[in-house]
């Protein structure tokens, strides 16, 4: 069993940036992928970012240029920069470690409130 461990979010006002990180209680080597998703309020979980093994990362669109996903094998952690937050960005968001036999771990989620 693995653990994901999530930092935590915080209030942060629009325009501002934030860094989630997520330490796994085990290497993250030999995860094909992380990622990052988010829950919003009436709204249905959404894949905000992925990074794979070989470190090619994919973005939803409305975070584009915006958000970076990184990953550090040596420390066992993915990041998730967040810049120019909005107000829209506001969601619970989950860390998830995915194996090479397609089984995806989860962290426990983390709020981020983007809000003046």
């Amino acid at each position: 069993q693995v653990q994901l461990v999530e930092s935590e979010g915080g209030l942060v006002q629009p325009g501002g940036s934030l860094r989630l990180s997520c330490t796994a209680s085990r290497s993250i080597f030999s995860f094909n992928r992380m990622a990052w998703y988010r829950l919003a309020p009436g709204k249905e979980r959404e894949l905000v970012a992925t990074i794979n093994s070989d470190g090619s990362a994919d973005y939803v669109h409305s975070v584009k240029g915006r958000f970076t996903i990184s990953r550090d094998n040596a420390k066992n952690t993915a990041y998730l920069q967040m810049n120019s937050l909005k107000p829209e960005d506001t969601a619970v968001y989950y860390c998830s470690a995915r194996e090479r036999g397609g089984y995806d771990y989860w962290g426990q989620g983390t709020q981020v409130t983007v809000s003046s």
